[in-house]
């Protein structure tokens, strides 16, 4: 007979090294599709790298696919950190899409200095607010914000549909369902010339390192800390579980948020109903890819970014389809959550447990 127990002590040479082992059996295992496809793996994973790091161009399209991803990524890592499992970071993303929308095409009238920073300001606030009902009835009457989070995605994603349909709608639009453009002053300025990056990626890094200090130097961090190890614990040693269940949810939504707001200020201007191709869920793999360390966030954002956009590079170049990527994301998902399962256990034999006692 065997059983599952924790361990004692945890190698943080393993730990530190499943992400990376976790991504390098992803890619492994990957090229079993690719070789029923009729591809050959080597030839197709060059073509990937070079579709990643062939240009500055390419290279600057990763960086601008990684952008939103570290905002999600920082979004899930920091909630789940006190257990505060934020599923809804796609609809907050929308939000605070939305909110830029809606400040950004001069339906205000803001000073053109003042107007970026409103739009950065309110979009955050809005991803924020799309938390706050989650939290009170979880932290209330216990409701699994699991299930609260995720369906919240649909409904925010139908009000927005709503919205582009009726006041927010560009009468220029011809009937489409888009918002009106986001006015020059609230773009977010480009990083270089001609290339689709921009200034959220700076953004994206000062928050990251941002919350890597505070978190690991802070008496939040602490807190926070606590409240995800043990709930009871943390309570019993006088922190307000509630109130820093709430802080992290308003800054896990507002994050969430912000992604949205590079998206419609930073890159295309304007807002529809397909904004995401779903960065809110693949920041839940971001975080868990990174062992939601924000730090770690930004590198699995980059690895993410790089596989969907060298995966398209591959699929132009050798016919083979772009949804290898969404399988190698998948695959690395799978792999962490099992190497983090050996990490933290280990299987004892009952023969073994009584010759030990």
């Amino acid at each position: 007979m065997i059983r599952i127990e924790p361990r004692e002590t945890q190698s943080r040479t393993f730990t530190l090294g499943v992400p990376i082992l976790s991504a390098v059996i992803a890619l492994a295992l990957a090229a079993i599709p690719l070789l029923a496809a009729g591809a050959n793996p080597i030839v197709a994973y060059a073509e990937m790298f070079r579709g990643v790091f062939g240009s500055v161009f390419a290279f600057s399209e990763v960086l601008t696919r990684a952008t939103p991803l570290i905002f999600t990524g920082l979004a899930a890592a920091l909630a789940f950190r006190a257990k505060l499992w934020n599923i809804g970071a796609e609809g907050q993303l929308y939000l605070g899409a939305m909110a830029a929308v809606a400040i950004g095409s001069g339906v205000l009238d803001v000073p053109g200095i003042l107007l970026l920073p409103m739009i950065v300001i309110l979009g955050a606030a809005a991803g924020a607010a799309g938390m706050v009902a989650p939290t009170y009835l979880k932290t209330r009457f216990g409701a699994d914000e699991v299930v609260t989070t995720l369906l919240l995605n649909f409904i925010i994603l139908i009000f927005v549909q709503m919205m582009l349909e009726g006041p927010l709608q560009d009468p220029m639009s011809l009937g489409w369902p888009q918002s009106a453009p986001v006015l020059d002053q609230g773009m977010l300025p480009p990083l270089m010339e001609r290339l689709r990056v921009h200034s959220g990626l700076i953004l994206a890094l000062i928050l990251a390192g941002l919350a890597q200090f505070m978190l690991a130097r802070s008496v939040w961090g602490f807190r926070l800390r606590a409240v995800g190890e043990n709930a009871a614990a943390a309570r019993h040693a006088g922190i307000n579980v509630k109130r820093s269940l709430f802080g992290v949810a308003i800054l896990s939504g507002g994050l969430a948020g912000l992604a949205g707001v590079s998206e419609v200020a930073g890159l295309k201007g304007y807002l529809t109903a397909d904004l995401s191709p779903g960065f809110g869920y693949t920041g839940i793999v971001v975080a868990m890819l990174a062992g939601l360390s924000p730090a770690g966030v930004v590198i699995a954002a980059l690895f993410i970014a790089s596989v969907f956009v060298g995966a398209d590079s591959m699929s132009r170049a050798m016919g083979v389809s772009s949804f290898l990527a969404d399988l190698v994301v998948s695959m690395s998902l799978l792999c962490v959550l099992v190497g983090g399962f050996v990490a933290r256990y280990r299987i004892v034999r009952s023969s073994t447990a009584r010759a030990a006692s």
